[in-house]
């Protein structure tokens, strides 16, 4: 499968997602790049003809799917959405930032320590996630493996029956990949749950010593060494050497079951006795430091250990995979929220994935009671300083702005190619041109609300307020046009992001939200007692003529 993105013809869509660049090929299909508007970008596989040349194979490829929506992981690109019966059939999966296993060994070396035993534990559970729901995946290998910042990723783990149809594998088709296939598969046996294990020892062993296991040339050669079991684990971390040694075993009866490999982990993980009072032992995680990789710590603020989840009997039948691929970088960590779910009508109700839960109604209520309070700031400090509030109010709304879009090109980037050291210096260096670039979207939002502001100045003064009240009514307006006109998304999005999590924690969102509230309210006041300040003008606009109310 080709890594390197094409643009697809301009105006492309499938299914509603417009096609931005081409992934990769491979036996089952095309992979682009797809985006709804407003919505995060996922990968869509388009599936070929041959695939799904008729009814009955449409109605395998939508129990396919059926079955493989149920897997939920966060260490899955899972299936967000499909449409087995449309004109151009095609499945969605989550999109993922960042290099493959293989790519990112080729570039920073191969894994050790913590690191080593944090991706070894994180694979052992998305392939728990796969065998949970009774299926196998049966092509794990590095290049089906993305790593967002030290956490594997696994993708492409479906359409597993689809495949399995005598149209798609053909005689003399191997469907995987050599050196990273059980023995029993190259003897033509039916793949089971420790072929999988056996395929998750290998790419263990890739990432850990930074090459393949059973070493390279022919393919003949190659598969070769895998049935007898002459694998070469040299230079892998000691305390992984025998489990994967084991899960390389030619007979799967001698292979640890996947249970068997996450005990052994969880093992290998857990800290020394804290100390003679206690007799219990410190809560250590093996993922990477946050310090060094803060993009990886987002994603793991809660620093808990993968999940173990229940398993269901696995479906022994063989489920063969699509030819041999290279990576395509799917989805986002689990754990993370979504803000499309995609189209699922045709799931039956049991098997549809589970919408976002949106956030309690009391947190909810928080964060609006914050936003009104710092609406209710700006109306008061137009009250006592029209100019000063709107020079400060228009320059707090251009560098959010700017930082907003700073931060969409970041994660543009990172979705490209990954996580780099130097995002950060990055960010700085184009800091002057994404100021620039939000400027002119400052202007338009700021006279849109100007403009909301000025009608309402004129109601104001038609039922003849007071100035005081109309100011604080305009400004009001004013804020209610900034949060709401064109391009307002780049506003809204930084500040949920400052107000959102104190929202989440009554005290300090208390302590917060009672000091902007007391702020308008001191603003109020000191605009009933001394009177409106026009500074840097010497008087009130329209001050020459007489206006009832406003003098």
């Amino acid at each position: 499968m080709t890594t390197s993105p094409s643009a697809p013809p301009p105006g492309l869509t499938v299914g509603g997602y417009a096609l931005r660049a081409r992934l990769g090929e491979g036996g089952m299909g095309v992979v682009h790049l797809g985006q709804k508007p407003g919505e995060r970008p996922v990968a869509i596989k388009v599936l070929r003809p041959h695939v799904v040349g008729d009814d009955e194979a449409r109605r395998r490829l939508a129990r396919e799917v059926s079955s493989l929506s149920r897997v939920r992981s966060r260490r899955i690109a899972e299936i967000v959405d499909a449409d087995p019966y449309g004109e151009i059939p095609f499945v969605a999966t989550r999109y993922v930032p960042g290099l493959s296993l293989h790519d990112h060994v080729q570039e920073e070396g191969p894994l050790g320590g913590d690191d080593l035993l944090w991706f070894a534990d994180c694979l052992a559970e998305a392939l728990e996630a796969v065998h949970a729901v009774g299926v196998l995946h049966r092509d794990i290998k590095p290049s089906n493996v993305i790593m967002e910042g030290r956490t594997p990723i696994l993708i492409d783990f479906g359409l597993a029956r689809v495949a399995e149809d005598s149209r798609i594998t053909m005689n003399g088709w191997l469907l995987g990949t050599p050196g990273y296939l059980a023995p029993e598969i190259l003897y033509g046996d039916d793949a089971t749950a420790a072929s999988d294990v056996h395929a998750w020892g290998a790419t263990v062993a890739y990432a850990g010593t930074g090459r393949a296991p059973f070493g390279r040339g022919p393919s003949v050669a190659i598969m070769d060494r895998v049935r007898r079991g002459e694998h070469d684990l040299t230079g892998l971390d000691p305390l992984l050497l025998p489990v994967v040694e084991e899960a390389l075993a030619p007979e799967g009866r001698d292979r640890p079951s996947l249970d068997e490999v996450r005990d052994w982990l969880e093992e290998l993980a857990r800290p020394p006795v804290d100390d003679a009072r206690t007799g219990t032992p410190r809560d250590r995680r093996v993922e990477p430091d946050p310090v060094t990789l803060p993009y990886v710590a987002l994603a793991h603020q809660e620093r808990e250990a993968p999940t173990r989840m229940g398993t269901a009997p696995v479906d022994t039948t063989p489920v063969a995979h699509q030819a041999p691929e290279e990576p395509v970088h799917w989805s986002s960590d689990w754990s993370a929220p979504h803000d499309h779910a995609g189209s699922t009508a045709w799931l039956p109700p049991e098997h549809r994935p589970p919408f976002v839960e949106r956030a309690p109604a009391g947190e909810r209520l928080r964060r609006s009671g914050t936003f009104l309070a710092l609406g209710a700031a700006v109306a008061g400090g137009t009250a006592l300083a029209p100019y000063v509030t709107l020079a400060v109010v228009l320059v707090a709304v251009w560098l959010l702005r700017s930082g907003s879009l700073a931060a969409s090109s970041a994660g543009n980037r990172r979705s490209r190619r990954g996580a780099k050291w130097y995002d950060g210096i990055q960010l700085l260096l184009a800091a002057p041109w994404h100021a620039v670039a939000g400027l002119g979207g400052t202007v338009i939002l700021s006279l849109w609300s100007l403009g909301i502001g000025a009608a309402i100045a004129l109601l104001c003064f038609a039922a003849s307020l007071s100035m005081l009240t109309s100011l604080a009514l305009v400004g009001a307006a004013f804020a209610v046009g900034l949060w709401w006109g064109p391009g307002s998304e780049r506003l809204r999005s930084p500040l949920h992001r400052a107000v959102d999590p104190l929202a989440r924690r009554a005290v300090p969102w208390l302590l917060v939200t009672l000091v902007l509230a007391a702020g308008a309210s001191g603003l109020g006041a000191a605009a009933s007692a001394q009177g409106t300040a026009w500074s840097p003008d010497d008087s009130a606009p329209l001050a020459d003529i007489s206006l009832p109310g406003w003098l």
